[in-house]
């Protein structure tokens, strides 16, 4: 199994930044891609960005060119850097990762951005 927890989620005002860190444990070896979602309240949830093990990356329309997303050497943690934040990127952020065609999801990281 692979267990992912989220981190570095808290209060900013829009304009800021805030790097979220997902640490994998457990049986790390071959995940093949690890992904952030966010999900606001009342909204479907959505993929923000994912990196594959190669390094390849995608990320949604609406965080282009404001979200960064990176890893380590071993892929055991992934980033997801956070410039020029908006009151719309307000969610819960959750880590996402595939392991052998099984999905594995933290428990999330609630991003606020207020004034």
């Amino acid at each position: 199994q692979v267990q992912l927890v989220e981190s570095g989620g808290g209060l900013v005002q829009p304009g800021g930044s805030l790097r979220l860190s997902c640490v994998a444990s457990g049986s790390i070896s071959m995940l093949n891609r690890m992904v952030w979602y966010r999900q606001a309240p009342g909204k479907q949830r959505e993929l923000v960005a994912a990196i594959t093990s190669g390094g390849s990356t995608n990320y949604a329309d609406s965080v282009k060119g404001r979200f960064t997303i990176s890893r380590d050497n071993a892929m055991n943690t992934v980033f997801l850097q956070m410039n020029s934040l908006k009151p719309e990127d307000t969610a819960v952020y959750f880590c996402n990762a595939d392991r052998l065609g099984i999905d594995y999801w933290g428990k999330g990281t609630l991003v606020t951005v207020s004034s």
